[in-house]
């Protein structure tokens, strides 16, 4: 069925060259199709598209729940939350009892009003990563929608829902999808503000929405929810030539409702806290971004190699999308030119930090998938083949991929690890639907079926992108140490003291529910730790007495320790009883025997 036909938009036939040079210009001569008039109704029928979107929602909420929690990001930001939500204190943030201000508070605000409204869970720590992940994707489609048309609209929705980092990121517990949603949605309440045809009413009314999707974005992350858009703005104008958009940002008001939102937590936190702003606003903002040491360096080109995976499965529409930025339309506001600038100055920002995570450049892809929406909508059959033909090209390199590293790894190791055993056929299930996905869309394209084409490519990505991201599960538990859970919680009473002794374990104090005493470990804890040095031991020596002491007078204690701080407290001497361990970490008793008070 040509759902181009029933709708009775224009479709390009397949024919390329000076051909399509000549229909250009007798289309440009017609009068618009009814698909790009204002009002005019959605490519699909309403029942399809409610289907769609409701399919998108559900399974994107029930997927938040089949994995373990990932340190160290999703235990961290989990486990700041439940203490949170242990404690009451919605103000001083702390992580395992220590004070935490590299970031502010949104995520833990959210993370314990769902740990208080469905209690302690994985789903519930996902919970506001799905639902910033669903935001985006929504504000996207509509402002693809009320600025360029219901098909502009429907293809940039699909576009992000399947797209990899997005569809990811919306499902693991960070900060990088809190602070995407909310620039998503600033993104798009000012393409909708500022488009030639809206209303003083309309325009005031998405300007406030952007303005308080600003303030919240800087609750998520910090200062960049705010510099980016800002920064965005000012080269939109100058590259534009449109200055007098700064006269249409109800700045007046905006800022008044930014402040409203933004500030209180700041002031009251620096009230309690007067260590906090020097910290956060010199330390995580300036410090982080011109200095290495954090840990997370890398090339220039590092999002480069990034961007190209993070793409898919749209991967072969990036150089169109990237030239559609620079065509102009007529009018005053030039809505591509603003999404190309987003795009490039946002990557080129975080391309030039001295910290880069994979996560940085999520923000990027709301204005990618409105400029590959608008290539969608307009290319001919030619770049729709290519781009179904790639697709399919990289799911038939990963079904042949994954075996033979698997049979490399068997080869040079003598026999490949059990985690890479286990999760090959969940990347070699997610290329077979790579590879069919593609080649049914080219076979659409090849028949001139534009939407069947976009619609079959997205389901592709979406379903292979939820395939590779539950299937890391098998990687996901040995790394937050999920397996020595029975041990511990049998052993462990609320009267054990709990150690952790040359490493913390991020997700696994979440599920304990419980602080453990660090013992030889600072790293992220430095600067809570100047505050309140009596939260952790000074050193080997002083865990070592105290641990003597406790099994001396029978008094229970646990440590989670790590494999060489193990070695180094058997060679002293130190009396224990291992409980569990597996190839990252070990757990011991200061109770020679099991089964003592």
């Amino acid at each position: 069925m040509n759902l181009d036909a029933m709708h009775g938009t224009v479709r390009r036939p397949f024919t390329g060259g000076a051909a399509d040079a000549l229909l250009d210009d007798a289309l440009a001569a017609r009068p618009a199709p009814p698909s790009r008039r204002a009002g005019a109704a959605p490519p699909l029928s309403a029942a399809l598209l409610w289907m769609l979107f409701g399919g998108f929602v559900l399974i994107t909420l029930c997927a938040l729940g089949v994995r373990t929690l990932v340190p160290p990001d999703e235990g961290r930001y989990a486990e700041i939350g439940r203490e949170m939500f242990a404690s009451g204190d919605w103000i001083t943030t702390r992580l395992n009892g220590i004070k935490y201000f590299e970031k502010p508070p949104l995520q833990a605000w959210m993370n314990a009003l769902t740990f208080t409204l469905f209690g302690l869970g994985e789903w519930q720590a996902r919970l506001w990563t799905g639902v910033c992940g669903i935001l985006g994707v929504v504000m996207t489609a509509w402002a693809g929608r009320v600025v360029f048309s219901p098909r502009v609209g429907l293809y940039a929705g699909l576009v992000l829902a399947s797209t990899l980092f997005w569809l990811a990121s919306g499902q693991i517990n960070s900060l990088d999808m809190s602070l995407s949603g909310m620039m998503a949605t600033s993104l798009a309440a000012v393409l909708i503000a500022q488009r030639d045809g809206a209303t003083t009413g309309q325009r005031r009314a998405w300007m406030l929405v952007a303005w308080a999707a600003m303030a919240l974005a800087v609750l998520a992350k910090g200062l960049v929810g705010v510099v980016l858009p800002g920064a965005v703005l000012v080269l939109y104008g100058a590259a534009a030539r449109d200055w007098r958009v700064w006269t249409r940002l109800h700045m007046g008001k905006g800022l008044l409702l930014f402040v409203a939102i933004a500030a209180p937590w700041f002031i009251l936190v620096a009230q309690r806290n007067p260590e906090q702003p020097h910290f956060f606003f010199i330390h995580e903002h300036v410090d982080r971004f011109l200095s290495p040491g954090h840990q997370r360096e890398g090339p220039w080109y590092a999002f480069i190699m990034l961007l190209l995976p993070g793409m898919l499965p749209w991967l072969g529409w990036l150089p169109h999308a990237l030239a559609e930025g620079v065509k102009r339309a007529p009018g005053r506001f030039q809505p591509r030119l603003l999404l190309l600038i987003w795009f490039v100055f946002i990557f080129v920002f975080f391309s030039m930090s001295s910290s880069k995570l994979p996560g940085y450049i999520v923000p990027v892809f709301p204005a990618l998938a409105l400029l590959t929406a608008l290539c969608l909508d307009a290319a001919g059959r030619r770049p729709h083949m290519v781009a179904a033909a790639l697709l399919a090209l990289v799911g038939a390199v990963l079904v042949v991929a994954v075996p033979v590293a698997l049979a490399t790894g068997a080869g040079a190791a003598g026999s490949a690890p059990h985690s890479l055993r286990s999760y090959q056929p969940w990347l070699m299930f997610a290329g077979c639907i790579l590879l069919v996905g593609g080649c049914l869309a080219w076979f659409h394209a090849a028949r001139g079926r534009r939407d069947p084409t976009v619609l079959t490519m997205a389901v592709a990505g979406f379903l292979a992108t939820h395939l590779i991201v539950a299937g890391f599960e098998v990687y996901g538990k040995d790394r937050a140490g999920t397996a020595l859970l029975p041990a511990i919680r049998a052993e462990l009473t609320p009267s054990t003291k709990l150690y952790a002794v040359g490493r913390y374990e991020q997700s696994l104090t979440f599920y304990l529910g419980r602080p453990a005493m660090l013992v030889e470990y600072v790293d992220e804890f430095a600067f809570g730790l100047q505050q309140e040095p009596r939260l952790a031991l000074s050193g080997l020596d002083e865990f070592v007495a105290l641990w003597r002491r406790d099994a001396a007078a029978g008094l229970p204690s646990m440590a989670i320790a790590s494999p060489a701080l193990y070695d180094r407290l058997r060679q002293r001497g130190v009396p224990m009883r291992l409980v569990a361990r597996d190839g990252r970490r070990l757990v011991i008793s200061n109770q020679l025997t099991k089964g003592l008070p």
